[in-house]
């Protein structure tokens, strides 16, 4: 048979009949929904899916996020772009203290671990020069 990865919540001695249980999956969407929101975050990395799927207005909220439960012990990897000028140190800090917060308040387990890999920085839109500027009009010409 195989293996569950769902994880089990523990009831905290209540008298409370049953289990809960948590898809890996709902991890992964709140760990994406809290990196994403952190102030400096361009975007998460996504994969040719995710892509395909934001192209036809879809929204993949668990892209970028890398989730591993050794015996208990969750680690979680996130992959992000971040936006040009920004402390990369002071963001991926403040990723991490996001995304511990909020795992812990909507499900009650503690992270072990949170990586955060920058896979670029994307630069400041630049305004184009306007071409009617740049040349004489034709108008001008003899």
């Amino acid at each position: 048979m195989a293996e569950s990865k769902n994880l089990v919540l523990n009831s905290n001695g209540n008298d409370v009949q049953g289990d809960i249980v948590v898809a890996p999956e709902v991890l992964e969407i709140i760990v994406g929904i809290a990196a994403s929101k952190v102030s400096g975050v361009y975007t998460m990395r996504g994969n040719l899916a995710s892509n395909v799927t934001e192209l036809f207005g879809g929204s993949v909220h668990d892209k970028g996020v890398t989730l591993k439960n050794d015996n208990g012990n969750i680690k979680i990897d996130l992959y992000c772009y971040l936006n040009y000028g920004v402390s990369v140190p002071k963001v991926a800090i403040d990723m991490q203290e996001k995304v511990k917060q909020q795992v812990l308040y909507m499900t009650d387990l503690e992270l072990s671990e949170v990586n955060v890999h920058v896979v670029g920085v994307v630069p400041e839109k630049t305004t184009l020069p306007d071409l009617d500027e740049l040349f004489d009009s034709e108008d001008e010409e003899v």
